[in-house]
């Protein structure tokens, strides 16, 4: 079989085109500097491509879509490229399964294997039979170390991945050939085009802090913000903040750590007010909620907010809108002076967990109407920690705010979530 191969900036998967193609000699050049291409494998006489591969070395990067004859993605392959130059990993993969040529593409009910591999011999296979809402059985996958690497291939030397899925059973013949244009194809990208995976992105974190903006949480039609309510300080003697499930195994210390300056720091709920019909009372009734906690460092604003990361994460292997946090199974997060951590999460557990009526007021406090449940005072240090509930188990990601500067000026927690703003005027006509 001879397989074209062209050239372009980026690819648009919602309508399977190229955008802005290029000729081989500026898509060599755009590999050297590291920045974004991709490159369409088709066949003569066939519509859909074969696959489409997608790099971004700049981002550690390659991905490979591979397409079937009605054009429906049946492949995922994610290879990151980490500290040896000479070799890939094969960082995450998806097979979809399709029961027919009527099922649509990434139908729910579509079939399908996912493996997740990690440089350091973990990872993990689910199979879905009935897809998406069916049940989901998950085990360790059982690869080699020659599965979990690949070499990589110098620029036009890439084989065809899908080869076997589209029943070859000779090497292709590859020949360059120049792409159609999209029809988009001038400006910016178009927001359907790919780009290389991201981790989880902030919001508008700063605006939920800021009385009057308007936000929904997706449940919520139009939410408005109201003044920050202040619950009280947060002492932090050692300059340095840790952010934590205080519910969890801390072997390794708390999850998130975040130098600040040695202080004394305002604790806040950012809140929000919105107005539903209760049928038991048979009229509208406003309600306010508490949407996110933040540790206020400074009053400066943040011109940035970026999300924290464990001591272990590796951001290359991050796939896209992955999140990292904090860790908890009830419900629970706190701030916390990590100089003083282990005294301060023994009173923590003394109080809250073992309800230990003889503890001192002077160490141990009760906070009532309020996210914020309790605070711990290390008498040694002076350091504190203050426990607040979350909406649930799970992950918690943990934003830093930063100023112009880079100075830290806020660490928040977003409680349930990161609400979208809504345009001037609130809800829009069709939302």
């Amino acid at each position: 079989m001879v397989v074209e191969v062209g050239y372009a900036q980026a690819w648009d998967p919602e309508n399977r085109v190229p955008w802005r193609p290029i000729y081989v000699e500026e898509a060599r050049e755009r590999d050297v500097a590291g920045l974004p291409y991709v490159v369409v494998c088709r066949a003569a006489g066939r519509e859909a491509p074969l696959e489409v591969r997608l790099v971004s070395w700049r981002d550690h990067y390659v991905g490979v879509w591979v397409y079937d004859a009605q054009g429906r993605r049946t492949d995922d392959l994610d290879l990151r490229l980490l500290d040896d130059p000479t070799r890939l990993l094969r960082r995450y993969a998806v097979r979809r399964h399709y029961t027919g040529p009527e099922m649509a593409e990434f139908d729910e009910a579509c079939p399908r294997i996912t493996v997740e591999l990690f440089p350091d011999g973990k990872g993990r296979r689910e199979e879905e039979p009935q897809g998406e809402r069916g049940r989901r059985y998950s085990t360790a996958p059982r690869v080699s170390d020659d599965e979990r690497w690949c070499h990589r291939p110098a620029f036009g030397e890439w084989p065809l991945f899908s080869a076997r899925e589209h029943g070859l059973t000779e090497p292709p013949v590859f020949e360059s050939t120049e792409l159609a244009a999209a029809a988009a194809d001038c400006g910016l990208a178009p927001p359907t085009c790919w780009h290389p995976p991201r981790p989880a992105q902030p919001g508008p974190i700063g605006e939920l802090f800021r009385p009057g903006v308007r936000v929904t949480d997706g449940y919520h039609p139009e939410m408005t913000v109201v003044e920050p309510r202040r619950i009280g300080t947060l002492r932090v003697p050692s300059g340095l903040l840790a952010v934590s499930g205080p519910d969890v195994d801390h072997k390794d210390g708390p999850h998130i750590t975040v130098p600040v300056p040695p202080g004394e720091y305002v604790l806040e709920e950012a809140q929000a007010s919105h107005t539903y019909y209760c049928e038991w009372e048979r009229s509208e009734v406003t309600r306010t909620d508490t949407i996110a906690v933040r540790l206020l460092v400074s009053e400066a604003p943040a011109a940035t907010w970026k999300m924290a990361l464990r001591p272990d994460d590796d951001i290359r292997l991050f796939l896209e809108n992955q999140i990292s946090g904090f860790d908890t199974d009830g419900a629970t997060g706190c701030f916390a002076d990590a100089g003083a951590w282990e005294p301060l999460l023994a009173l923590f557990d003394r109080g809250l967990i073992q309800g230990d009526p003889d503890l001192d007021p002077d160490v141990y406090e009760d906070i009532s109407d309020s996210m914020y449940l309790l605070r711990t005072r290390d008498q040694a240090s002076g350091g504190e920690l203050a426990a607040f509930a979350t909406t649930g188990d799970g992950t918690y990601p943990v934003w830093i705010g930063r100023s112009e500067a880079g100075e830290v000026v806020g660490v928040a927690v977003l409680l349930e979530g990161m609400p979208e703003l809504l345009p001037e005027g609130g809800v829009t006509a069709d939302a």
